[in-house]
This record gives structure tokens, C-alpha cells and sequence, in this order.
């Protein structure tokens, strides 16, 4: 586990072509035999990298007894903080060069999170409509790219520096919630 924060630290700060195993050593004090001892290669890494993202992703999923607005205000703000901690996370999901470099059990596993994640969403959106918690006459599909983007944005406002506008992470939710809500629905204030 170390050893895949490495490389997604590695990616967040450096940039995907930095990420070598003599570079995974150096960061952690270790040589790059010993990389070697515990992967057999560069693609055995590249797998647990693509493994650890997975799992974070994973534990950014709301508990299921919540209604499906909370469930969906949960997940936007569990998924933002886990991949806004590590940033080398949206930096691997959005860069095709690396999807295309990334050994097949990586790519098929970061597809699977990727899917999951629409699936969570596109099934929570349907069901929030369902109790007429948000809007209907947009679809649960276009409704999940649209939290999708305020959750990269969310990320990107809080770690990319001067070069984009930080903004409350908690106005943006609320802001989100609002967008969503059925027209002429009066807003629900959530404690802060």
C-alpha cells in the first residue's frame, strides 16, 4: 500500500512520465531492487496502484440504509475528499496516455470503478426521483455526469493552486442539491 501511494503521490506532483520504479524508491528511502522484491516488475506495480484506487474509490460509497439524496450528498462529499487527498487519482483517471500504457488487469480494474461509480449513481438518481427528492425531467444518466463534473471540480478547486478559484466545498454541494431539487421545491437546509 506504501508503495502504490508513492506512485499516485508521484503522478499528482510529477506527472505520469515520472513514474518509474527508481522514482517509487527514492520516495520511500528504498532502492530499486527493492521495488523488485516486492513487485516483479512495472506493471505488477501499475495493477496495485490501479488496485489501491480502486479500493479508495470503493470506501467513498455511502452506507445503503441512507435515503437516496443523503446517500447521493454522502457520496459527493466522501468521493471529492478521498480522490481531493490523493490527486495522483483524478490525474490517472483522466489521462488517456497512461489508460493506454496501464497493463490490462489495471485498465480493467479502473474501468470497473469507473462503471460503478455511474451505476451508483445513475440507480441513486433514479430512486431519489422516484420519491420525488429531485427533479424528474432530467434523466438519472445526464443528472450522474452532471455530479461526476462537480465532484472533479470539487477536487480541482481545493488542489490545483491560484490557477483555479477555490471554492467552500460545502457551498458547492449545497449549490449541487439545489440544481437538483424538483422546480418550485423549497430548499432543504442541511446542518452544517
Amino acid at each position: 500500500m506504501e508503495l502504490a501511494d508513492a506512485a499516485l503521490e508521484i503522478i499528482a506532483r510529477r506527472g505520469i512520465s515520472e513514474l518509474t520504479t527508481r522514482n517509487v524508491a527514492e520516495s520511500v528511502g528504498l532502492t530499486t531492487g527493492a521495488i523488485f522484491r516486492h513487485f516483479a516488475s512495472l506493471d505488477a506495480l501499475l495493477v496495485a496502484v490501479a488496485e489501491r484506487v480502486g479500493d479508495l474509490l470503493d470506501a467513498s460509497y455511502p452506507p445503503a440504509g441512507l435515503a437516496p439524496l443523503e446517500r447521493l450528498e454522502h457520496f459527493v462529499e466522501a468521493r471529492s475528499t478521498a480522490v481531493g487527498d490523493r490527486v495522483g487519482i483524478l490525474r490517472l483517471m483522466q489521462s488517456e496516455q497512461f489508460a493506454l500504457a496501464l497493463p490490462e488487469a489495471a485498465a480493467r480494474r479502473l474501468r470497473a470503478a469507473i462503471d460503478a461509480t455511474r451505476a451508483f449513481l445513475i440507480a441513486t438518481l433514479a430512486e431519489a426521483q422516484a420519491a420525488k427528492q429531485i427533479r424528474g425531467d432530467v434523466t438519472p444518466e445526464a443528472m450522474a455526469v452532471i455530479v461526476m463534473g462537480t465532484i472533479q471540480m470539487l477536487v480541482m478547486s481545493t488542489t490545483h493552486g491560484p490557477r483555479v478559484r477555490r471554492v467552500e466545498p460545502h457551498a458547492i454541494r449545497a449549490a449541487l442539491v439545489r440544481l437538483l431539487a424538483p422546480p418550485g421545491k423549497p430548499e432543504r437546509r442541511r446542518p452544517r
